[in-house]
């Protein structure tokens, strides 16, 4: 058996083939993944952004940055050096001779292949004579000659050449390592051992255990676990936390520790600037001795914080860290919410101690919404737009418009719009109306069912409920439109159509619950009114009368017309129900009503189980797709870092406080999203008002709030006994004798054999 052996590399060929690779290996894909996308793509995302966020804070930072940047030309400078040493890598062993070649006796001879026994002979004599050592000649070509002369004519070395490719027949496998022989070299031994020490003894466990440290201080959102386990703490020490206390717990976050994260950082100047701040703004508790709120961090992040809700000016050596503050908090707010959850669902399953309500989780939300907006809680949300200050709102919440929310700016007609908006030029009229237009309109539809349930519709006690929430995202320029369209309609039709259509015409973005709730309360008054008395009616009659009123007339011939056609239809109906009356007519109708019964429920059936295949067919494309988180850019002009629409849905007790399911975090509506939420039914029978909440975590005014009624009914019982599992005893009887009658046969068949 051929052995094997293994050599380094004494003329550093295969250490190029190694290098190459190993240098491929590293450019290749960080050419992929680490060269600078193109920046005129970006330019023209921005270009297409400018007229709507041309003034936000983020697009101005984000424009002086891209021009400013000298980072993604560092990163083509190296990237570009790596492969031209991997292009004179490559260069380099395409020049290297081939050491491990097939064997060719005629090729060492010069000869075609074939050539006959005495050509051969003859071309051995002439190179003998040229390559002998003793005329002078190179011994390593004598030797090859020799070899070749020997392999095509002696019989046993031509047939070993033919069938292992080598005159001398099968030989050890030999492996070259690419690594220079030096490396091995006794000289060089200290150096290498010195090398090798420090890259695996040194370098490689300091690296490993520095990224270790790191990442072992951070939960999977990149939040310190100390913050998080603060956030527990005081979520669990007040379960009812205010305002005021929540933004005191939010900066006390180690994030802007600068202990505990190089990026926080503590100026000389603080000890001038943030008093100075503190007596603006006023009380914000500065005297509250309870750790972490009288730290300095704590107390320098709570005013900068409060500093951006009132849009106050500062100074410009704490304007960078003021934006490093708002920067991080959404991301610990997200947080915050997190760890209500979990302690809300520690309660429900452990209990021994209250949930954080749902006020102060709702409050975490706000606060969200009021630092990207960068506004205070009880401001208007019209200061979201640009050009609106606090005097201008004077001519919004004014008796003729009373407009005090987005949804009442957007349903004005144009002109009223235009006329309350006086105070704006037209360049700046339209860039009010294109921002607001980029706002985002929200429809909401629910469905409630029991999944994996013969009756999905039907909600028994302790069941889980699905409650799938199908959220339609449309700009708010839509609804300008149809505003539009709703008023050239009106402003055509007859004034009395627009009479009654202004009565039951409601706004775009209220739910048609909301207006059926409406509807219920105006028919219950209209019940509750008390009938006209007749001297009434005479003198309303006179009136019209008097007045002349033709529309009056043409209605009372309407109604008088209608009750005609009313009792028409009575006595039609009357005389067929009197021609029902034979027994054989009512058999036939009974049979035919029992069979669309059937044939509804079978359609039932099929519907159900469709929508089933469907929903698993949901859910299985939602868990092999990835869908991008960059949905529609916020208009905020206070806020430094370009962020996305996001938005929370859960269920809620309003009454009870409580949270009902979980807050789900809607990271990818771009257009159209569906979302499951579910939860356990209450374990009592009854009727439950819950409420499907929808908020933003960008904008102020635009939440929703849809009503969810649960009607719970009480669980089947288990059967214990099916008539399918009573066996009679007659039955059990016969089995019994059987079985003895089977057992005595097989007796006597032994006792035969025997």
């Amino acid at each position: 058996m051929a052995g094997q052996q293994f050599q380094y590399d004494d003329s550093g060929n295969t250490f190029f083939y190694f290098l190459t690779s190993f240098v491929g290996l590293i450019v290749i894909p960080a050419t992929y993944y680490l060269w600078p996308r193109d920046q005129n793509a970006e330019q023209l995302r921005l270009k297409s952004l400018r007229r709507v966020h041309g003034r936000c804070l983020w697009y101005r930072l984000r424009l002086m940055k891209s021009q400013q940047s000298i980072v993604p030309t560092l990163k083509k400078a190296a990237l570009l050096f790596g492969w031209a040493v991997f292009l004179f890598l490559a260069y380099k062993v395409s020049k290297l001779d081939r050491e491990y070649q097939e064997y060719n006796p005629y090729e060492v001879l010069n000869l075609d292949a074939g050539a006959s026994i005495a050509e051969i002979r003859k071309q051995y004599r002439v190179l003998s004579l040229k390559y002998h050592p003793d005329k002078g000649g190179d011994e390593a070509m004598f030797m090859r000659i020799a070899k070749a002369h020997n392999a095509l004519t002696n019989e046993e070395s031509r047939q070993n050449w033919e069938i292992y490719g080598n005159p001398d027949g099968p030989r050890a496998t030999s492996f070259g390592i690419a690594l220079p022989a030096w490396i091995v070299d006794q000289k060089n031994s200290m150096l290498v051992l010195l090398v090798y020490g420090l890259a695996f003894m040194v370098i490689l466990p300091v690296v490993v255990g520095t990224w270790w440290y790191r990442s072992i201080r951070y939960s999977g959102d990149q939040i310190l676990i100390n913050t998080t386990q603060l956030f527990m703490h005081f979520m669990y020490k007040t379960p009812n936390m205010n305002m005021k206390r929540l933004t005191m717990v939010l900066t006390a976050a180690f994030e802007f520790d600068p202990r505990s994260n190089k990026e926080a950082t503590i100026r000389p100047t603080d000890n001038v600037e943030v008093p100075q701040l503190i007596r603006e703004l006023g009380n914000i508790n500065v005297k509250k001795k309870e750790p972490p709120f009288c730290y300095p961090y704590s107390l320098k992040a709570r005013v900068l914080v409060l500093s951006h809700l009132a849009r106050m000016d500062v100074s410009e050596d704490i304007e960078e860290d003021q934006r490093f503050v708002v920067r991080k908090s959404p991301a610990l707010l997200q947080e915050m919410v997190n760890v209500g959850c979990q302690l809300t669902m520690m309660a429900n399953s452990r209990g021994g101690f209250h949930a954080p309500r749902l006020l102060s989780i709702e409050n975490c939300m706000k606060l969200t919404q009021m630092i990207v907006q960068g506004l205070q809680e009880s401001k208007s949300p019209l200061l979201q737009l640009p050009h609106f200050e606090e005097e201008h709102l004077r001519y919004c919440i004014s008796k003729k418009y009373k407009v005090r929310s987005l949804q009442d700016l957007v349903s004005l007609k144009e002109s009223d719009r235009r006329s309350m908006l006086r105070f704006l030029g037209e360049e700046k009229y339209d860039e009010v109306m294109a921002v607001l237009g980029s706002f985002p309109h929200i429809t909401m539809e629910t469905k409630l069912q029991v999944l994996d349930d013969e009756d999905s519709n039907n909600i028994t006690a302790g069941s889980i409920v699905t409650v799938t929430v199908t959220l339609t995202r449309k700009a708010m320029a839509n609804v300008f439109e149809k505003e539009q369209d709703i008023q050239c309609t009106g402003e055509d039709a007859p004034l009395e159509e627009v009479g009654d259509g202004s009565k039951s015409k409601t706004k775009v973005w209220q739910n048609k619950n909301k207006g059926a709730k409406k509807t219920a309360k105006s028919k219950k008054k209209k019940l509750t009114k008390k009938k006209a008395t007749p001297q009434q009616q005479q003198k309303t009659d006179k009136q019209k009368q008097a007045n002349g009123n033709v529309a009056g007339n043409e209605v009372v011939a309407a109604n008088k017309e209608d009750d005609e056609d009313v009792s028409d239809k009575g006595s039609d109906s009357d005389e067929g129900e009197a021609n029902k009356d034979s027994p054989s007519e009512r058999d036939e109708e009974s049979d035919k009503q029992s069979d669309t019964e059937v044939d509804e429920m079978g359609g039932d059936d099929e519907e159900e189980w469709e929508a089933l295949q469907q929903s698993i067919q949901r859910r299985e494309r939602a868990l092999l797709e990835t869908k991008s988180k960059i949905t529609h850019p916020v208009y905020s002009l206070y806020f430094p870092e370009e962020k996305q629409e996001w938005w929370w849905l859960y269920i809620a007790d309003r009454k009870e406080q409580t949270l009902v399911s979980m807050p789900y975090h809607v990271c990818t509506l771009k257009d159209t999203e569906e979302v499951e939420l579910k939860f356990p039914a209450p374990s009592k029978t009854g009727n439950y008002q819950y409420s499907v909440i929808l908020r933003s975590d960008s904008y102020m005014g635009l939440d929703q709030i849809k009503p969810l009624k649960l009607e719970v009914h009480e669980a089947k019982q288990m059967l214990d006994n099916h008539p399918q599992w009573d066996i009679p005893e007659t039955e059990e009887e016969e089995e019994d004798q059987e079985d003895s009658d089977g057992i005595e046969e097989s007796e006597d068949e032994d006792e035969d054999n025997d």
